[in-house]
């Protein structure tokens, strides 16, 4: 299997802890903690940072991901937060509280801006925590779906063969997500996004509600530029530039970014 920190759908059971780098010295590498072939590895603390919809989200995944579930949940973070805040029954931790509290958990992020995202998975591994995997007891995928570290992938979705997704991607509630895809680092899938086979996703590209991407082929993938921005029911027939906003059907550009 290849390296960067990807674990093959075959050897996990639905949802992943993650630890350290590995040979490559990939920042966010993983190695899974949750299922193990003696049997069912510890409980391991973890927390969510951010405490919104996403993240409520996030947290009830891990309650409808029994019995495999192998966390211990201990709350949301968020940087400035009231001492005395809770939100569906679980606190919300500071910063400063859950990293002197709890040392060795790990962080979900649970914040679908991905430019905000990598800064938090930026700071979480500058102080030493992992990320898990998560995905949702709902989801069908093939074993040959490579998941980076701190990827999280939601209810209802699909994912078919020879898919690769990278660190900290966000595949949203009942997104089908073709052969032949990649999906690199900090992207973001909003609920009801298709794409389809052959398409390549640049980093922290945010494809909006219902999207649909349609396919590229082998050896002229369609690409999705890295910081693109596709505006919620649009349908991208060719490929984007970087940082830009498309919208419509079929898509067109609307705004460059930078």
């Amino acid at each position: 299997m290849a390296s960067l920190g990807m674990t093959d759908r075959a050897s996990v059971n639905r949802i992943l802890g993650s630890y350290g780098g590995d040979e490559t010295g990939d920042q966010f590498s993983s190695r899974a903690v949750s299922a193990t072939e003696g049997g069912v590895a510890p409980a391991k603390k973890m927390a969510i940072y951010g405490a919104g919809g996403f993240a409520r989200e996030v947290a009830w995944l891990l309650s409808a991901a029994k019995p495999h579930l192998v966390f211990d949940f201990v709350g949301f973070i968020e940087d400035a937060a009231d001492p005395n805040r809770e939100v569906d029954g679980k606190p919300v931790l500071s910063w400063e509280r859950f990293s002197l509290s709890y040392p060795d958990a790990v962080v979900a992020i649970g914040v679908g801006k991905p430019q905000a995202r990598e800064k938090l998975a930026l700071r979480c591994s500058a102080a030493g925590f992992d990320f898990p995997i998560l995905i949702h007891d709902s989801v069908a995928m093939s074993d040959s779906v490579q998941l980076g570290s701190g990827s999280i992938v939601c209810c209802g979705s699909i994912l078919t063969v020879n898919i690769t997704v990278g660190n900290h991607v966000h595949v949203n509630l009942d997104c089908t997500v073709g052969h032949d895809a990649r999906i690199d680092d900090f992207a973001t899938l909003s609920p009801g996004v298709h794409v389809s086979g052959n398409v390549h996703i640049g980093q922290s590209a945010f494809i909006g509600t219902g999207a649909t991407i349609v396919n590229g082929t082998a050896a002229d993938p369609l690409v999705i530029g890295a910081g693109c921005v596709i505006a919620a029911g649009a349908c991208v027939t060719k490929n984007t530039e970087e940082n830009c906003l498309y919208a419509g059907v079929p898509a067109v550009l609307k705004k460059r970014f930078v």
